[in-house]
Protein backbone atom coordinates (compact mmCIF):
# COMPACT_ATOMS: atom_id res chain seq x y z
CA UNK A 1 0.00 0.00 0.00
CA UNK A 2 1.26 3.50 -0.94
CA UNK A 3 2.25 6.35 1.42
CA UNK A 4 0.14 8.70 -0.52
CA UNK A 5 -2.84 6.69 0.63
CA UNK A 6 -1.99 5.74 3.86
CA UNK A 7 -2.21 9.11 4.52
CA UNK A 8 -5.53 9.01 2.71
CA UNK A 9 -6.77 6.43 5.08
CA UNK A 10 -5.76 8.30 8.56
CA UNK A 11 -6.98 11.82 7.15
CA UNK A 12 -10.17 10.58 6.27
CA UNK A 13 -10.72 8.41 9.57
CA UNK A 14 -9.98 11.64 11.42
CA UNK A 15 -12.45 13.89 9.16
CA UNK A 16 -15.34 11.08 10.03
CA UNK A 17 -14.34 11.73 13.75
CA UNK A 18 -14.86 15.17 13.27
CA UNK A 19 -17.83 14.88 11.17
CA UNK A 20 -19.88 13.08 13.19
CA UNK A 21 -18.85 15.46 16.55
CA UNK A 22 -22.24 14.21 18.56
CA UNK A 23 -21.99 10.38 17.49
CA UNK A 24 -18.35 10.46 18.27
CA UNK A 25 -18.43 11.92 21.36
CA UNK A 26 -21.81 9.73 22.39
CA UNK A 27 -19.37 6.74 21.50
CA UNK A 28 -16.64 7.54 22.97
CA UNK A 29 -18.60 8.46 26.34
CA UNK A 30 -19.95 4.95 25.93
CA UNK A 31 -16.85 3.56 25.64
CA UNK A 32 -15.38 5.37 28.52
CA UNK A 33 -18.00 4.40 30.92
CA UNK A 34 -17.52 1.16 29.92
CA UNK A 35 -13.79 0.51 29.82
CA UNK A 36 -14.01 2.55 33.19
CA UNK A 37 -15.96 -0.69 34.67
CA UNK A 38 -13.69 -3.44 33.20
CA UNK A 39 -10.89 -1.64 34.80
CA UNK A 40 -12.53 -1.57 37.97
CA UNK A 41 -13.63 -4.93 37.75
CA UNK A 42 -10.33 -6.10 36.49
CA UNK A 43 -8.74 -4.36 39.41
CA UNK A 44 -11.09 -6.08 42.13
CA UNK A 45 -10.44 -9.47 40.24
CA UNK A 46 -6.87 -9.54 40.54
CA UNK A 47 -6.83 -8.27 43.94
CA UNK A 48 -9.73 -11.28 45.07
CA UNK A 49 -7.56 -13.40 43.16
CA UNK A 50 -4.96 -12.60 45.32
CA UNK A 51 -6.13 -12.71 48.13
CA UNK A 52 -7.87 -16.16 46.75
CA UNK A 53 -4.39 -17.64 46.29
CA UNK A 54 -3.44 -16.59 50.06
CA UNK A 55 -6.06 -17.87 51.10
CA UNK A 56 -5.37 -21.44 49.04
CA UNK A 57 -1.88 -21.23 49.70
CA UNK A 58 -2.16 -20.51 53.76
CA UNK A 59 -4.39 -23.81 54.08
CA UNK A 60 -2.66 -26.24 55.56
CA UNK A 61 -2.76 -29.75 57.72
CA UNK A 62 -2.05 -30.38 61.27
CA UNK A 63 -0.63 -33.83 62.14
CA UNK A 64 -0.69 -34.33 65.97
CA UNK A 65 2.27 -36.59 66.95
CA UNK A 66 1.56 -39.46 69.46
CA UNK A 67 2.96 -39.14 73.03
CA UNK A 68 5.33 -41.67 73.39
CA UNK A 69 6.69 -42.12 76.94
CA UNK A 70 10.43 -42.45 75.89
CA UNK A 71 12.26 -39.98 75.00
CA UNK A 72 14.55 -41.75 72.06
CA UNK A 73 11.91 -43.74 71.31
CA UNK A 74 9.81 -41.09 70.46
CA UNK A 75 12.67 -38.85 68.63
CA UNK A 76 13.36 -41.57 66.38
CA UNK A 77 9.13 -42.38 65.87
CA UNK A 78 8.69 -38.52 64.92
CA UNK A 79 12.04 -38.79 62.65
CA UNK A 80 10.46 -41.19 60.63
CA UNK A 81 7.25 -39.86 60.27
CA UNK A 82 8.66 -36.66 59.17
CA UNK A 83 10.32 -38.79 56.38
CA UNK A 84 7.82 -40.54 55.42
CA UNK A 85 5.74 -36.96 55.03
CA UNK A 86 8.54 -35.28 53.02
CA UNK A 87 8.36 -38.01 50.39
CA UNK A 88 4.83 -37.39 49.31
CA UNK A 89 4.78 -36.89 46.21
CA UNK A 90 1.93 -33.94 46.69
CA UNK A 91 3.43 -32.45 49.79
CA UNK A 92 5.77 -28.73 49.33
CA UNK A 93 6.81 -28.22 53.03
CA UNK A 94 6.46 -30.06 56.59
CA UNK A 95 7.23 -28.02 59.40
CA UNK A 96 7.72 -29.33 62.89
CA UNK A 97 6.70 -27.25 66.46
CA UNK A 98 6.95 -28.99 69.49
CA UNK A 99 4.35 -28.99 72.40
CA UNK A 100 6.67 -25.90 74.28
CA UNK A 101 5.95 -24.46 70.79
CA UNK A 102 2.49 -24.79 71.04
CA UNK A 103 1.75 -24.31 74.76
CA UNK A 104 3.50 -20.39 73.49
CA UNK A 105 1.15 -19.79 70.87
CA UNK A 106 -1.61 -20.68 73.42
CA UNK A 107 -0.17 -18.19 75.93
CA UNK A 108 0.24 -15.66 73.67
CA UNK A 109 -3.54 -16.04 71.95
CA UNK A 110 -5.36 -17.04 75.73
CA UNK A 111 -3.79 -15.23 78.04
CA UNK A 112 -1.22 -16.12 81.02
CA UNK A 113 -3.52 -18.05 82.75
CA UNK A 114 -2.01 -21.19 80.48
CA UNK A 115 1.27 -20.77 81.83
CA UNK A 116 0.41 -23.29 84.65
CA UNK A 117 0.62 -26.02 82.33
CA UNK A 118 4.47 -25.43 81.60
CA UNK A 119 5.05 -27.83 84.02
CA UNK A 120 2.53 -30.62 82.83
CA UNK A 121 2.19 -29.96 79.31
CA UNK A 122 -0.36 -32.32 77.71
CA UNK A 123 -0.28 -30.91 74.27
CA UNK A 124 0.99 -33.02 71.29
CA UNK A 125 4.51 -32.13 69.11
CA UNK A 126 3.06 -31.33 66.12
CA UNK A 127 3.71 -31.01 62.03
CA UNK A 128 2.07 -28.51 59.76
CA UNK A 129 2.17 -29.63 56.11
CA UNK A 130 1.27 -27.91 53.15
CA UNK A 131 0.15 -29.61 49.82
CA UNK A 132 1.82 -28.98 46.85
CA UNK A 133 -1.69 -27.90 45.34
CA UNK A 134 -3.69 -26.79 48.19
CA UNK A 135 -6.99 -28.63 46.14
CA UNK A 136 -4.77 -31.76 47.28
CA UNK A 137 -4.91 -30.96 51.17
CA UNK A 138 -8.09 -33.27 51.48
CA UNK A 139 -6.17 -35.98 49.81
CA UNK A 140 -2.95 -35.72 51.29
CA UNK A 141 -4.41 -35.74 54.89
CA UNK A 142 -6.15 -38.86 53.97
CA UNK A 143 -2.72 -40.50 53.41
CA UNK A 144 -0.94 -39.40 56.11
CA UNK A 145 -4.03 -40.04 58.51
CA UNK A 146 -2.95 -43.87 57.73
CA UNK A 147 0.83 -43.29 58.63
CA UNK A 148 2.13 -44.89 61.84
CA UNK A 149 2.59 -42.41 65.07
CA UNK A 150 -0.24 -39.88 63.81
CA UNK A 151 -2.58 -39.29 66.82
CA UNK A 152 -4.89 -37.04 65.08
CA UNK A 153 -5.03 -35.22 61.58
CA UNK A 154 -6.79 -31.79 60.94
CA UNK A 155 -7.09 -29.70 57.88
CA UNK A 156 -10.80 -28.07 58.37
CA UNK A 157 -12.22 -30.74 56.33
CA UNK A 158 -15.49 -29.14 55.35
CA UNK A 159 -14.33 -25.59 55.50
CA UNK A 160 -11.49 -25.95 53.08
CA UNK A 161 -13.65 -27.20 50.47
CA UNK A 162 -16.35 -24.37 50.95
CA UNK A 163 -13.85 -22.13 50.58
CA UNK A 164 -12.38 -23.56 47.31
CA UNK A 165 -15.79 -24.31 45.94
CA UNK A 166 -16.40 -20.23 46.76
CA UNK A 167 -13.36 -18.94 44.93
CA UNK A 168 -13.99 -20.68 42.00
CA UNK A 169 -17.27 -19.32 41.57
CA UNK A 170 -16.36 -15.75 42.65
CA UNK A 171 -13.40 -16.26 39.84
CA UNK A 172 -16.26 -17.63 37.33
CA UNK A 173 -18.77 -14.69 38.03
CA UNK A 174 -15.90 -12.10 37.55
CA UNK A 175 -15.21 -13.36 34.51
CA UNK A 176 -18.42 -13.44 33.21
CA UNK A 177 -19.02 -10.17 34.40
CA UNK A 178 -16.03 -8.96 32.68
CA UNK A 179 -16.53 -10.74 29.10
CA UNK A 180 -20.26 -9.11 29.46
CA UNK A 181 -18.78 -5.62 29.42
CA UNK A 182 -16.20 -5.74 26.47
CA UNK A 183 -19.39 -7.30 24.54
CA UNK A 184 -21.60 -4.34 25.68
CA UNK A 185 -18.49 -2.20 24.75
CA UNK A 186 -17.80 -3.85 20.90
CA UNK A 187 -21.84 -3.77 20.67
CA UNK A 188 -21.97 0.60 21.65
CA UNK A 189 -18.97 0.88 19.23
CA UNK A 190 -20.39 -1.02 16.19
CA UNK A 191 -23.77 0.78 16.44
CA UNK A 192 -22.08 3.86 16.24
CA UNK A 193 -19.96 3.10 13.52
CA UNK A 194 -23.39 1.45 11.62
CA UNK A 195 -25.03 4.78 11.98
CA UNK A 196 -22.09 6.22 10.39
CA UNK A 197 -21.45 4.14 7.11
CA UNK A 198 -25.93 4.31 6.84
CA UNK A 199 -25.20 8.07 6.54
CA UNK A 200 -22.28 7.84 3.91
CA UNK A 201 -24.03 4.47 1.90
CA UNK A 202 -24.50 6.51 -1.28
CA UNK A 203 -20.46 7.63 -1.04
CA UNK A 204 -19.29 3.80 -0.24
CA UNK A 205 -21.29 2.78 -3.45
CA UNK A 206 -20.10 5.80 -5.97
CA UNK A 207 -16.68 4.73 -4.61
CA UNK A 208 -16.91 0.44 -5.15
CA UNK A 209 -18.38 1.97 -8.56
CA UNK A 210 -15.38 3.51 -9.50
CA UNK A 211 -13.55 0.63 -9.00
CA UNK A 212 -12.67 1.17 -4.93
CA UNK A 213 -12.00 -2.04 -3.55
CA UNK A 214 -13.26 -3.87 -0.43
CA UNK A 215 -10.47 -2.58 1.75
CA UNK A 216 -10.05 0.61 0.48
CA UNK A 217 -13.38 1.76 1.26
CA UNK A 218 -12.92 -0.73 4.95
CA UNK A 219 -9.58 1.16 6.55
CA UNK A 220 -11.12 4.77 7.07
CA UNK A 221 -13.74 2.76 9.17
CA UNK A 222 -11.32 0.39 11.06
CA UNK A 223 -9.33 3.29 12.02
CA UNK A 224 -12.06 5.47 13.29
CA UNK A 225 -13.19 2.16 15.48
CA UNK A 226 -9.36 2.42 16.27
CA UNK A 227 -9.58 5.92 17.36
CA UNK A 228 -13.11 5.43 19.23
CA UNK A 229 -11.53 2.94 21.34
CA UNK A 230 -8.18 4.46 22.57
CA UNK A 231 -9.79 8.10 22.96
CA UNK A 232 -12.44 6.16 25.33
CA UNK A 233 -9.75 4.66 26.73
CA UNK A 234 -7.67 7.24 28.40
CA UNK A 235 -10.10 8.83 30.86
CA UNK A 236 -10.78 5.09 32.62
CA UNK A 237 -6.59 4.75 32.63
CA UNK A 238 -5.96 7.85 34.58
CA UNK A 239 -9.43 7.08 37.13
CA UNK A 240 -8.30 3.79 37.81
CA UNK A 241 -4.70 4.70 38.26
CA UNK A 242 -5.68 7.58 40.65
CA UNK A 243 -8.15 6.23 42.56
CA UNK A 244 -6.20 2.68 43.36
CA UNK A 245 -2.69 4.80 43.78
CA UNK A 246 -4.34 6.64 46.62
CA UNK A 247 -6.66 3.74 47.85
CA UNK A 248 -2.95 1.68 48.18
CA UNK A 249 -1.36 4.32 50.00
CA UNK A 250 -4.64 4.41 52.74
CA UNK A 251 -4.79 0.96 52.95
CA UNK A 252 -1.65 -0.43 53.09
CA UNK A 253 -0.12 0.70 56.08
CA UNK A 254 -3.72 -0.91 57.83
CA UNK A 255 -2.60 -4.53 56.29
CA UNK A 256 0.53 -4.13 57.75
CA UNK A 257 1.60 -7.46 59.64
CA UNK A 258 -1.48 -8.69 58.56
CA UNK A 259 -1.95 -11.74 56.47
CA UNK A 260 -4.09 -10.45 53.52
CA UNK A 261 -2.29 -8.12 51.56
CA UNK A 262 -3.25 -5.98 48.12
CA UNK A 263 -1.38 -5.75 45.09
CA UNK A 264 1.02 -3.16 45.15
CA UNK A 265 0.33 -0.39 42.42
CA UNK A 266 3.45 -1.45 40.27
CA UNK A 267 3.41 -3.39 38.01
CA UNK A 268 -0.73 -3.80 39.06
CA UNK A 269 -1.63 -0.71 37.16
CA UNK A 270 0.59 -1.23 33.92
CA UNK A 271 -1.38 -4.73 33.70
CA UNK A 272 -4.53 -2.93 33.96
CA UNK A 273 -3.87 0.31 32.07
CA UNK A 274 -2.02 -2.25 29.12
CA UNK A 275 -5.64 -3.94 29.28
CA UNK A 276 -7.91 -0.87 29.13
CA UNK A 277 -6.11 0.04 26.05
CA UNK A 278 -5.58 -2.75 24.17
CA UNK A 279 -9.67 -3.84 24.27
CA UNK A 280 -10.25 -0.38 23.57
CA UNK A 281 -8.39 -0.74 20.44
CA UNK A 282 -9.70 -4.46 19.79
CA UNK A 283 -13.33 -3.69 20.49
CA UNK A 284 -12.78 -0.76 18.42
CA UNK A 285 -11.50 -2.38 15.10
CA UNK A 286 -13.52 -5.27 15.40
CA UNK A 287 -17.16 -3.49 15.74
CA UNK A 288 -16.22 -1.43 12.59
CA UNK A 289 -14.82 -4.30 10.87
CA UNK A 290 -18.23 -6.09 11.55
CA UNK A 291 -20.24 -3.00 10.80
CA UNK A 292 -18.89 -1.87 7.40
CA UNK A 293 -18.50 -5.70 6.16
CA UNK A 294 -22.03 -5.80 5.42
CA UNK A 295 -22.49 -2.55 3.12
CA UNK A 296 -19.74 -3.20 0.75
CA UNK A 297 -22.03 -5.60 -1.22
CA UNK A 298 -22.89 -3.30 -3.75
Amino acid sequence: MKGRTIRRHFRESFKSLGRNGWMTFASISAVTVTLLLVGVFAVIMMNLNKVATDLENDVEIRVYIDIIADTEEAKLAEDQLIDEIHNLPDVAEVVYSSKEQELDKLIKDFGEELSLYEQNNPLHNVLYVKAVNPHETANVAKVIEKLNHTYEVKYGEGKVENLFNFIEISRNVGLVLILGLLFTAMFLISNTIRITIVARRDEIEIMKLVGATNSFVRIPFVLEGMWLGILGSLIPMIVVSVAYYNIYQIVLPRLKGQMLQILPSTPLLYQVNGLILAIGILIGVWGSFMSVRKFLKV
